[in-house]
């Protein structure tokens, strides 16, 4: 997660920016109201506490909120407390609650924020049983007999390969949650990251928040020739940490919302099932364990090491059973693990013990069209699937923290001053 090495003035000229354009969309006979105002209630709502003390100099304790479960666990640990200058003026109050906008501790409240909506997305494209992935569809994305209008998307580019809102966003996002459409897992993966965006706004936001153009799904390198706001032209600032390295070291919820995929080792002449080459995800839940696992590990490139141990040993248990790998390692079928050869038996024992580490157990991802489980599940599917190559894991680029983190806040500031005013307009 950025903002942790920006410079203070820097972070203090662009919450400055960011102010004044919010204030700048209000007239300015009607705009009366403290400009600070609007700020303060933002960081307090993501949990600061503020408090007036007899210092010359504000005191900060952000805190490791990112390693927190969630925000009253935060705030019971004594994270993001902020004590300020009684004798400080207005101005200089204002001036310093900006700075925390950026802060990277606010970050981290607001991927508390994030995480909630990922889950609510999740889950309600996961409990859509109208959202598929196999059998014959007409493109890359399909959108039923009725056509992709019908269910609030239009067609831009040839055989389904990209696709924007055709009417409301909300509308668009909705027909994943309960409408009949076809995708593979990686537009499974941008409708998920678009409906976190949904759920993170609600709707009257997310319809104005955002043009058509910025929510275009389809193929990977469709999107980078849009406006996308996760590769396109409105993507802004990327964060590129393929291996989880930084990541690992902020804490659990700097992963979660974050998209990725788990991919093949091998060359692809060692793929027995082409259509699970690839897992694309979002990440939805990180446990403690996990996160504790990937901080002492140094990020992923540890677990494709294991993934690999795991591979070797399970290539030396043979059998029949389109499904033993996820019955065996991840189901624990008593009778299927009672059965196996004596000579199986010790290398049953060393895959449970690979198995049972924290990362594999709860780290939580959105696959579609699987659902939401911890990678371990996919780790023994896979092995199922494409017997002939290990797998490993990778972050994907994302602007979670950049990018629509700032447009986030720009949106919650904009809608504070447009009540403001309303509510001074009708006191008149």
């Amino acid at each position: 997660m950025p903002g942790k090495g920006r410079h203070p003035s820097r972070r203090l000229r662009a919450a400055g920016v960011l102010l004044t354009a919010v204030m700048g969309l209000v007239p300015a006979a009607e705009a009366r109201m403290d400009p600070g105002a609007c700020v303060q209630r933002l960081i307090e709502r993501l949990g600061w506490q503020l408090q007036d003390a007899d210092i010359a100099t504000p005191r900060v304790h952000g805190g490791p909120v990112c390693e927190r479960a969630d925000l009253p666990q935060a705030q019971a640990a004594g994270d993001l407390r902020v004590q300020l200058p009684r004798a400080w003026t207005a101005p200089q109050r204002e001036r310093f609650l900006q700075t925390l906008l950026d802060d990277p501790a606010t970050v981290c409240a607001y991927a508390f924020e994030l995480g909630k909506a990922t889950r609510r997305a999740a889950t309600r494209l996961q409990d859509n049983p109208g959202y598929r992935f196999s059998a014959l569809q007409l493109g890359w994305i399909g959108f039923g007999p009725g056509g992709a209008r019908a269910q609030g998307w239009q067609g831009f580019r040839s055989f389904g390969r990209g696709y924007q809102p055709h009417g409301s966003n909300s509308a668009a996002v909705q027909a994943f949650y309960d409408g009949r459409v076809r995708s593979e897992c990686g537009v499974g993966r941008q409708v998920a990251q678009l409906a976190t965006q949904r759920e993170l706004y609600g709707d009257a936001a997310f319809d104005a928040a955002f043009t058509p153009s910025e929510l275009s799904i389809g193929t990977f390198l469709t999107l980078h020739d849009t406006d996308s706001i996760l590769l396109g032209h409105h993507a802004g600032e990327f964060f590129a940490d393929g291996k989880a390295v930084r990541t690992s070291q902020r804490g659990r919820q700097a992963f979660v919302g974050a998209p990725g995929f788990i991919e093949h080792v091998f060359d692809p002449v060692y793929l027995d099932d082409i259509n699970n080459q690839a897992e694309n995800f979002v990440i939805v839940d990180v446990g403690a364990g996990a996160a504790e696992a990937l901080r002492e590990h140094g990020g992923f490139a540890h677990y494709d090491r294991t993934n690999r141990r795991i591979w070797e040993l399970a290539s030396r248990m043979p059998g029949p059973g389109l499904r033993r790998f996820e019955r065996l390692l991840f189901e624990r079928d008593p009778a299927l693990r009672a059965a196996l050869p004596a000579g199986q038996q010790p290398l049953l024992a060393e895959l449970d013990g690979l198995l049972d580490d924290p990362f594999y157990r709860e780290f939580v991802i959105y696959v579609h069209p699987r659902g939401i489980r911890p990678v371990g599940y996919h780790i023994a599917r896979l092995l199922d699937r494409n017997p002939r190559t290990p797998f490993a894991f990778e972050l994907g680029l994302h602007n979670l923290h950049t990018t629509l983190y700032h447009r986030w806040i720009q949106t919650q500031l904009q809608q504070c001053a447009a009540a403001s005013t309303h509510s001074q307009t009708e006191q008149r």
